[in-house]
């Protein structure tokens, strides 16, 4: 109970209390970079300002940030201008109408523009248009492509120019070499152990991004749709310097990044032009152009078995199974080396749910996905049978998204005793995250891409008996029947629609 809600505004208004006027305060990490515009806040179930404006601070650095902290701290230190560093939002009084960027990259423009979101007294109170600024904001954040954005908020202007351009494995190699402490901070360690250390402290991050951008999570936001890998040798180099390390007992908890099978590969078009804006590399179906090839993290989970003292080495970062069967040539294989040699017992899958309307508005693929699960399930049964080796799959399961009903939680507990044969004993309630899609929808009761009424459950108690549908045996006798998912505006019960076949 140590860590205050609101830490970002908590923490920098202390420092500001104690340091006023003297040097600039930067705020940045995920609950800054996720509060950069208008958003909506679970907590206060209202439409905050940005948190540079709350927290009282002089610059957000938003995204992974290593590039742009480098840059505003040179800036600073020479007193150069500072409002052209990329990943950066201010406050100004006026609008910028362009912008030169400080740094001048090869191969790109040295200056770009920006778009106007609704002001914050319009989008406070109209969900249309809040719903209208969030997409522009999402489509903004690809360094290839986005523009700058200006939103006003009170008589001054929240400022974002573009996202920083994503680091190449060359750079992330050198963040790599970086000497991270890997412990606590020493004043912590008084008060005794951090199991949460245990987890962290000998695992290894591979790569960053994420193209699944499922509608929940805020990862595409963040740390970007685009996924960037570092080197194997890389990779390898930080292992054998963990080998020293007085604490290490020869096992790595983690090689993995956002999805533990994403290392490696990436659609070469995006890599060119940025990410597509009317289309997404896994939803509704695996882009064709996306080309899945598991070989390379095959290659890199070998070489690290090969290292002198480690003896086990895991994979629990969790498997997006759909891009493991998109792969013909590999992706039987990655799952074989999977299960014979790097599964802690359990390995994490995240079918989220069952029901295709609510998969639909999760943005994750619906196509077959009952039957890819069960398929998965089957062989990896298989060759864990075959190994000789007592291990199981872990379910993400969600309860109370955006659409779902008790009814939908019935189903979802028949597939998961009948088909996988489990009776999950934990399972997530959805909670509303600044900056995504699946907020959106719990805000505004309707789905962003259609304008479809939404059921949305926003009772504690009710949103705690959809989570025991699945969690406990017994029934309810206080379960409503009327229940169900609203109709359309054409009669017809219906989830989110694919955003093409809508637009068509």
């Amino acid at each position: 109970n140590r860590r205050p809600d609101r830490a970002v505004i908590a923490y920098t208004n202390l420092v500001r209390q104690y340091f006023k006027n003297t040097c600039p305060i930067v705020i940045g990490g995920i609950e800054a970079s996720l509060r950069r515009i208008c958003h909506y806040d679970f907590w206060s179930n209202s439409i905050r300002r940005s948190i540079l404006f709350d927290a009282k601070a002089d610059y957000l650095i938003y995204g992974m940030g290593e590039s742009s902290v480098l840059e505003l701290a040179n800036a600073l230190r020479n007193k150069s201008g500072i409002n052209g560093i990329r990943g950066l939002c201010y406050i100004a009084n006026t609008p910028p109408v362009t912008c030169a960027n400080s740094m001048n990259t090869p191969g790109y423009l040295t200056t770009y523009s920006y778009l106007t979101l609704p002001p914050y007294e319009i989008v406070k109170q109209d969900k249309v248009k809040f719903a209208e600024s969030f997409h522009i904001f999402y489509q903004n954040n690809d360094p290839l492509t986005a523009h700058g954005l200006l939103q006003q908020q009170d008589s001054r202007f929240l400022v974002q120019n573009p996202p920083a351009f994503y680091p190449d494995t060359q750079d992330m190699d050198r963040i790599a070499t970086l000497k991270f402490e890997r412990d606590i901070h020493p004043y912590y360690k008084q008060f005794g152990k951090v199991t949460a250390l245990d987890t962290i402290q000998f695992s290894i991050s591979t790569h960053r991004g994420c193209y699944g951008e499922c509608n929940f999570c805020s990862i595409a936001v963040h740390e970007g749709r685009t996924v960037r890998w570092r080197s194997e040798e890389s990779i390898v180099n930080e292992i054998r310097e963990l080998t020293l390390h007085p604490d290490f007992r020869g096992i790595i908890s983690d090689v993995g990044g956002p999805t533990a099978n994403m290392y490696g590969f990436e659609c070469q078009k995006k890599l060119k032009h940025g990410a597509c804006q009317e289309k997404r590399c896994m939803f509704p179906a695996i882009c064709k152009s996306l080309k899945p090839d598991h070989s390379k993290q095959i290659n890199l989970l070998k070489k690290i078995r090969q290292i002198k003292g480690v003896r086990k080495v895991f994979v629990a970062s969790g498997i997006r199974y759909d891009l493991m069967f998109a792969d013909h040539k590999y992706g039987h294989q990655y799952l074989q080396v999977v299960v014979k040699d790097h599964v802690s017992g359990q390995l994490k899958v995240a079918p989220e749910h069952t029901q295709p309307h609510l998969l639909e508005l999760m943005g994750k693929s619906d196509t077959f996905e009952k039957s890819y699960l069960l398929e998965f399930k089957k062989r990896f049964d298989t060759l864990s049978k075959t190994e000789d080796k007592r291990q199981f799959l872990t379910y993400y399961l969600m309860a109370a998204h955006p659409g779902c009903t008790l009814a939908d939680m019935e189903q979802l507990k028949t597939f998961a005793r009948q088909k996988l044969h489990i009776t999950p004993e934990q399972i997530q309630i959805f909670t509303p995250t600044p900056s995504s899609y699946s907020t959106l929808m719990y805000y505004t009761e309707k789905c962003p891409f259609t304008g479809d009424r939404l059921f949305v459950e926003k009772d504690v108690k009710a949103k705690e008996e959809q989570k025991k549908v699945i969690t406990q045996s017994h029934a309810y006798p206080n379960r409503s029947k009327t229940m169900v998912r609203p109709k359309s505006r054409d009669g017809n019960i219906k989830g989110c629609g694919n955003r093409q076949t809508d637009k068509k």
